[in-house]
């Protein structure tokens, strides 16, 4: 797919870009409306795509459940493996900026069967939850109050620390805006053992110092905007003294580990990077 394309749908979904205006210059690019079109089953996600791990899986026990915090309940998706240990692990996932959504929800079953206590948050929690319709769902992402919600986060990790089932450490993950709060609960959460970082943004330069969580960092090679900011964080990182490990996959778009986003996708990449996330997390957590 032409590059133009992808960077116009990247703009549409992480800028102030009405939908009207989208596809107005989507159709420019594609040579007509129908054309654009077209091109919107292939751009857009698609739910309907069969799941890694299936809802009703025998071998993972998961379901909706709000989750008591200081701040407020938290609407969560929470998933546990039905064998292992005693004690085990949580690990919470942050969600892209369409908040929690069935690709989510998949990724957090992911998590359990890893072997993990997964939590998949809803960062829309304060304004009644996740919308169906993703366009309001971006529109809700500018009124989230950025403190309470790194609040919030801090909180979660001491509620997963604190569980019968818990062996005293906690990591995170995180996708696209949600790979920018991992790095931003980093800095807040000193508890914080593990974060995981699809292609997100990195904190102030000057906070890192405050992170003692060790970190994974995933860049896709075609991703100007996030990967702007990567040579200051590691050069901070390093000079912190904070473990960290990070990879670009070349020749991938940002959202590349997402198998519902269509033309961003990239299988190859993901696995690898999933691969990489579950034994950094075993690794570190375990």
């Amino acid at each position: 797919m032409d590059p133009k394309i992808i960077a116009l749908y990247d703009e549409y979904t992480h800028a102030p870009l009405p939908r009207r205006a989208f596809l107005e210059r989507l159709a420019v690019l594609a040579g007509g409306a129908a054309a654009a079109y077209a091109l919107l089953p292939m751009l857009e996600n698609n739910y309907a795509r069969a799941a890694v791990v299936a809802p009703d899986d025998a071998r993972v026990a998961a379901g909706r459940a709000p989750i008591p915090l200081p701040g407020g309940a938290m609407l969560a998706y929470v998933a546990t493996p039905r064998d292992g240990p005693a004690k085990r692990a949580g690990v919470i996932v942050i969600h892209e900026n369409r908040g929690l959504n069935p690709h989510i929800e998949d990724v957090t079953r992911r998590v359990a069967l890893a072997g993990f206590t997964a939590v998949g948050v809803d960062m829309l929690s304060a304004r009644g939850g996740t919308p169906p319709d993703e366009d309001r769902a971006r529109a809700l992402f500018a009124k989230i109050d950025a403190a309470a919600a790194v609040a919030d986060l801090v909180a979660l990790v001491d509620w997963l620390r604190a569980r019968p089932d818990a062996n005293g450490r906690v990591g995170a993950i995180g996708f696209c805006w949600g790979g920018g709060m991992v790095n931003l609960l980093a800095v807040a959460a000193p508890s914080l053992d593990a974060g995981v970082a699809f292609y997100g943004l990195a904190p102030p330069a000057a906070d890192v110092p405050r992170i003692r969580a060790t970190l994974l960092l995933h860049y896709a090679g075609n991703d100007p905007r996030i990967n702007a900011g990567a040579p200051a964080y590691e050069a901070a990182l390093a000079a912190a003294g904070v473990p960290y490990t990070a990879y670009v996959y070349e020749g991938a778009e940002h959202a590349f580990h997402n198998d519902t986003a269509g033309a961003r996708y990239n299988e190859d990449a993901a696995k690898l990077a999933w691969s990489r996330t579950i034994t950094f997390l075993q690794a570190t957590l375990d």
